[in-house]
């Protein structure tokens, strides 16, 4: 997701500065031109050799490196940086970079960096909450940095508090929202519903289905990536909390029924990829239902239609998507699909094709409209979720 792209990681004189190794592994992974910058005291917790394994880059030290005395490697970098994080930060870089002191060769870069740019502290909870830090950091915010807020817990120094380093994989997710897409849904408020509803029969049963919520998930992030506003509307689901998306939890089919149509309204794009309950149980036992010799029958009855009451409800300008899980006659139910509910756009997929439907990383989608088919191969479902996101941007355009 980041190649082409130049990471700038900044690493500082903190016991934290192990993570950032990880760190550049991820972003090699994703293919990033990665530049590690380092204090003398971070080259204290770990060598730069380290990084330069890792990398492929050298690990500049010196700002005025003697056996370079022509260069100007730190403008250089400047240049070609398109997006700058430290990580981890200590007290001491924030209160330089804060206050524009460049005094080592990561100090004066970033001064140098025109690029968008995050720091992530590492310390002591005391230090960190020390006023004279979090004006600091304050000031960062002013000038356009973000913070990424330390995690809570066992600290080196054996306190227990706020002051970890975040984990490299969510630091990862910070250099990939700023850097990994241009921002082309910027202005644009995206609701997209993920995962299956749960309808109770009593305190101890429900009717499901087999929905991992991966689709809708990687829909919200590509999103978000790309500068828009989300809102993600999630059943219950084993996934992590995707950052930069406000995450409404619903159980039910009514839940999820409500929580949409209340910020339907407000959305520009609506992507209906959960995999709601068309019925429930029409009556749900106070106690849990013990078994008999006898055979059961549950009456069922049905939930609110929600891509309907969108359809319904939509207002000029705004795109309404919503996913069709087929088994037989794909491409026919899902037209007859997107004619009903009055939709821009369905993606279509089937259970019995190889790589696609539910509890698997990758997905082989047919996005219909009224006047097209687009069929897709197998790939990621991150990956189509991009290419979801591209054929709706172009036809909002």
């Amino acid at each position: 997701m980041l190649q082409g792209k130049t990471i700038v990681l900044g690493v500082t004189g903190g016991i934290a500065a192990y993570k950032a190794a990880s760190l550049a592994s991820l972003l090699v992974k994703q293919h990033a031109d990665v530049q590690v910058l380092m204090t003398k005291n971070a080259a204290e917790f770990i060598a730069p050799l380290t990084f330069e394994q890792l990398t492929g880059n050298r690990v500049p030290l010196d700002t005025f490196d003697p056996n370079h005395p022509h260069s100007v490697e730190h403008i250089a970098i400047a240049d070609r940086a398109d997006f700058v994080l430290i990580a981890p930060a200590t007290a001491n870089v924030i209160a330089k970079l804060a206050h524009g002191i460049a005094d080592d060769m990561l100090t004066t870069t970033v001064l140098a960096c025109d690029c968008p740019k995050a720091i992530a502290p590492a310390m002591n909870t005391k230090m960190y909450e020390n006023p004279v830090t979090q004006d600091n950091l304050t000031a960062l915010r002013r000038y356009g940095w973000e913070v990424v807020e330390p995690a809570s817990g066992r600290l080196a120094c054996g306190a227990v508090g706020k002051g970890k380093l975040p984990e490299p994989e969510a630091l990862l997710e910070v250099c990939l929202h700023a850097a990994a897409h241009e921002k082309d849904l910027t202005g644009k408020r995206v609701l997209v519903t993920a995962g299956p509803t749960q309808e109770p029969l009593d305190p101890v049963r429900y009717l499901t289905n087999h929905s991992s919520g991966r689709m809708g998930y990687a829909i919200a992030k590509a999103a978000a990536r790309r500068g828009a506003e989300v809102t993600l509307v999630s059943g219950r689901v084993n996934l992590p909390r995707p950052a930069y998306v406000n995450v409404v939890d619903v159980v039910t089919a009514q839940d999820m029924y409500e929580a949409v149509t209340a910020h339907a309204e407000h959305s520009d794009i609506v992507i209906k990829a959960a995999a709601v309950a068309d019925y429930r149980p029409a009556t749900v036992a106070d106690n849990k239902m013990k078994k008999s010799d006898a055979d059961l029958s549950i009456p069922l009855e049905r939930t609110m239609d929600i891509l309907g009451t969108l359809g319904k409800n939509k207002r000029p300008g705004q795109f309404l998507c919503g996913f069709s899980m087929e088994t037989v006659n794909m491409l026919e139910n899902s037209r007859a699909k997107l004619q009903k509910k009055n939709l821009d756009m369905i993606a279509a997929n089937n259970l019995n094709v190889a790589g696609a439907g539910f509890g698997v990383e990758t997905n082989v989608l047919t996005l219909i409209t009224p006047d097209s088919e687009l069929e897709l191969p197998i790939m990621s479902k991150d990956a189509a979720a991009d290419i979801l996101l591209d054929e709706i941007r172009r036809r909002m355009d």
